[in-house]
């Protein structure tokens, strides 16, 4: 009974036993095989071609370490912010509360991070509590104090600034002096930061800003905001054609190439460059609208087995089968990080938040796909930027060109990255819109015969440029120009119509300056305050201001032999011959047999005898010691006076003489005497501002230069630039040109301030010059007689009394010595014989 019962009693319990057991092996097997669980929030642009990039390199890294661990797991909480900071701001929110993430990554641009970074911060409530940010977006300029308002903030965006000067030496590369720069309003002011690097990028290039478009942030290419970008690319007063996108979204992006090509605007002579957040956002088969556009992407090492494997989990993941981006590498090395910290927190015995173990990692020179970085600040540091350029050809982004390095520039590869030099390659065979390979594109609005280009011709009745007839001309000039053009046209050519212009020539560089005309085909001189306003060419001819002076009349000859010496010098000479013929008469009259007649001939005995000395042709005796004093300080005397005599007479009739009263340019300042120049103001200016000429003394002439114009207005010398003063001497008689005291720039051809033209016309030019055909041109147009040009400088002035003063001091001291010791003689002599003579 009791066993009976007993057996009973077992087979109630032991269905209830199995029942138990089915319902809590199971929770008993997942308490031992439970994982200790991390939840990551990712903010990202889920619908963009980086988001969906982001997304696959995310889940994979996840997946890799979940299958991995056997104590930890990663799940990602994926949150879509259409690049809305305010969408961001709440999916983070979102994701602390809701999901109890324990790290927030994503965010692509800077407002996003900034507005996820105040949520985090207000909900941060200790430091067991803070939830770590790491950022794919950066600041262009970084806030000083960025580190105290989010010290829990880890930016892994691009470098700006390196992108910028990447760009810098794309537009050095190629001589542009001018750019477009375009970028989308993203209603936060997203772009200013980088157009103010960029712009000062250009300045230490020699190039700028010439245009800004803003454009509005467009959802659809059916946006009606299209017909306000079509008039903004309406660039009638801009001839830049090198255009740098900035930032843009995919769909204005696209929109606002349909919209460039429409208008002409991607094609022959163009340029496109495109940042590398643009860059990222196109599909590989790309944009055929594009074609031509230069783009930067983040070079990273794809040689190595972490790569391959990644490549080819990645290509399994995204749909498309594409290559990985760099912002697919940063994503999964972000993972990477947030793993490898997790499992490092699990081996240690302290207690170490997530944000400390992330900054251990990083303090370290970290090593993932998207190269080596370095936590500094609380930004991650690439070791070294390096870009890799490319080029969209045939609508594909695959055409990789050089690699960019700072402060090396483009190389072809980073094995010839090694020197403290930059590198002499450029950015690559690059194939430019309108499918230009052959040579590089101008970034210019070059001339086409719809649209020639419009040079203005000074019309100055001289030999540089002449009028034929109607819309015909030619000339120096007009012949130099053809040369060249002739020269470029295996390069482009240059459509053209010339514009005559009768003023002066500052109000035509104005012209040029507010891009009335493209171009000057002159006589131009270059000047410091022009060169701010247009671009020069090399000069093709010397300058210099130089002095024109009619020679010495007829009458003014016959007396040349007076010259020599001034007025002043030849009194003096007389009044010391005489009073010196009086001394020796009186020294020689007791003693000498010749003066023993009347007093007329002994007079006349004595000026013969002094007079004869100056040629030293005196044959007399001579009786008196002090006499013999005399006639040898005087004959010191006559050979200095007549040494520098024959000197300077000699100069004056061997080099040609300038006109009775004018030596220098000083000399014509200080005798108010009229001067002449032509009617180009800046010549005026310079003789009245510089020079210090009266301005009543100078007078305009015309600019054919009539010698019978300089004579009727009665002109003393006629101030002229070299090169017109030699075609005024090559053809007319009777003047001395003086050599260029004040040099200026040069004659030289004017452009557009940041034309390429220019560029291409000084080479040319210079090659003119060195071959000699400039010469030959000179030589035909400007001095055809070849006339031999009187040309001097300083030329000898007439000797003056200030130079021989002492010398004459000396010969009448002397001489009034010895005049007083022999009257002494003859007074002593007197008194002896009155003396005797009393007695």
């Amino acid at each position: 009974m009791s066993s009976h019962s007993t057996v009973k009693r077992l087979g109630i319990l032991f269905p209830l036993l199995i029942i138990y057991l089915l319902f809590n092996l199971p929770y008993a097997v997942e308490a031992q095989d439970e994982k200790s669980v991390t939840n990551v929030g990712a903010i990202i642009d889920v619908d963009s071609r980086i988001g969906k990039q982001q997304k696959a390199a995310m889940e994979i890294a996840a997946e890799n370490f979940n299958n991995q661990s056997e104590t930890d797991e990663l799940i990602l909480h994926f949150r879509d912010s259409g690049r809305d900071p305010f969408v961001a701001a709440y999916a983070a929110e979102h994701l602390i509360k809701e999901e109890k993430v324990q790290v927030i990554i994503g965010m692509e641009t800077w407002q996003e991070a900034v507005t996820v970074a105040d949520v985090v911060k207000n909900k941060n409530l200790s430091d067991d509590q803070v939830v770590p940010v790491i950022s794919f977006a950066a600041p262009t300029i970084t806030p000083p104090l960025i580190q105290r308002l989010w010290p829990f903030l880890i930016r892994m965006g691009s470098d700006v600034a390196a992108q910028m000067a990447c760009i810098g030496d794309i537009v050095s590369a190629y001589y542009w002096k001018r750019v477009v720069v375009v970028y989308e309003d993203d209603g936060y002011g997203g772009g200013i930061g980088r157009l103010a690097l960029l712009s000062e990028t250009l300045r230490d290039v020699g190039a700028k800003i010439e245009h800004r478009i803003v454009l509005p942030r467009i959802s659809e290419s059916t946006d009606p905001y299209w017909d306000e970008v079509e008039k903004q690319f309406k660039l009638s007063n801009v001839q830049s054609r090198t255009f740098i996108v900035l930032q843009s979204s995919l769909p204005t992006l696209t929109g606002l190439f349909k919209v460039a090509k429409k208008m002409g605007l991607v094609g022959v002579d163009s340029a496109w460059i495109i940042t590398e957040s643009i860059a990222s956002l196109l599909d590989p088969q790309g944009n055929h609208d594009m074609e031509g556009t230069l783009g930067i992407k983040t070079y990273y090492d794809r040689n190595t087995t972490t790569y391959a494997s990644f490549q080819k989990e990645f290509r399994t993941k995204y749909s498309d089968n594409s290559k990985p981006g760099i912002y697919a590498l940063r994503a999964y090395d972000i993972i990477s990080i947030i793993t490898q910290a997790i499992s490092k927190m699990d081996t240690k015995t302290t207690n170490t938040s997530l944000q400390e173990s992330l900054a251990e990692m990083l303090s370290d020179n970290y090593k993932g796909l998207s190269g080596k970085m370095q936590l500094k600040g609380g930004e991650v540091l690439q070791d070294s930027p390096r870009f890799r350029i490319i080029n969209i050809v045939d609508g594909k982004t695959d055409k990789e060109l050089n690699i960019w390095t700072p402060g090396f520039g483009f190389s072809k590869s980073l094995v010839k990255v090694s020197g403290t030099y930059r590198s002499s390659d450029d950015v690559g065979d690059v194939t430019w819109p309108g499918n230009i390979t052959l040579r590089p594109s101008k970034g210019w609005a070059m001339p086409t015969v719809e649209k020639k280009m419009k040079i203005a011709i000074p019309i100055q009745n001289n030999p540089f440029i002449t009028v034929l007839g109607e819309n015909r001309y030619d000339g120096f000039c007009i012949q130099l120009f053809n040369m060249v053009v002739g020269n470029l046209s295996h390069l482009y050519s240059l459509p053209h119509e010339f514009h005559e212009f009768n003023g002066n020539f500052s109000d035509l560089i104005e012209l040029v300056n507010d891009k009335t005309y493209d171009a000057i085909v002159g006589d131009i001189t270059v000047l410091v305050e022009r060169i701010d306003k247009v671009e020069f060419t090399q000069p093709y001819l010397e300058s210099g201001l130089t002095m024109i002076i009619p020679d010495i009349s007829a009458e003014e000859e016959t007396w040349m032999f007076m010259k020599p010496f001034t007025w002043q010098m030849w009194v003096v000479t007389g009044v010391i011959l005489i009073y010196t013929t009086l001394i020796v008469w009186f020294l020689e009259v007791p003693s000498s047999p010749d003066l023993k007649g009347s007093l007329k001939s002994q007079i006349a005995f004595a000026t013969w005898f002094t007079f004869s000395s100056l040629f030293f042709a005196h044959r007399e005796k001579v009786y008196s010691n002090l006499t013999r004093i005399v006639f040898i300080v005087w004959l010191f005397v006559v050979l200095i006076l007549s040494s520098s005599y024959t000197a300077n007479l000699s100069s004056m009739l061997t080099i040609q003489r300038l006109s009775s009263n004018v030596t220098d340019i000083e000399m014509l300042r200080r005798t108010n005497s009229l001067v002449g120049c032509d009617n180009d103001s800046f010549v005026r200016n310079y003789l009245e501002n510089v020079l210090n000429f009266n301005r009543d003394a100078i007078k305009v002439i015309d600019s054919s230069y009539n010698p019978e114009e300089i004579r009727q207005k009665n002109l003393s010398a006629v101030f002229l630039e070299l090169p017109y003063a030699q075609v005024f001497m090559d053809k007319h008689k009777g003047y001395t040109l003086t050599q260029p005291t004040y040099n200026f720039g040069g004659f030289s051809f004017v452009f557009q301030k940041g034309s390429p033209i220019t560029r291409d016309f000084s080479k040319i030019i210079l090659d003119l010059l060195e071959n000699g055909e400039m010469r030959n041109l000179q030589n035909h147009w400007l001095t055809p007689h070849n006339r031999p040009t009187n040309t001097t400088s300083d030329m000898p002035e007439s000797l003056s009394l200030k130079s021989f003063w002492g010398l004459f001091v000396i010969s009448g001291t002397t001489s009034t010595f010895c005049f007083v010791i022999a009257l002494t003689i003859w007074l002593k002599k007197l008194y002896h014989q009155e003396a005797s003579q009393g007695i």
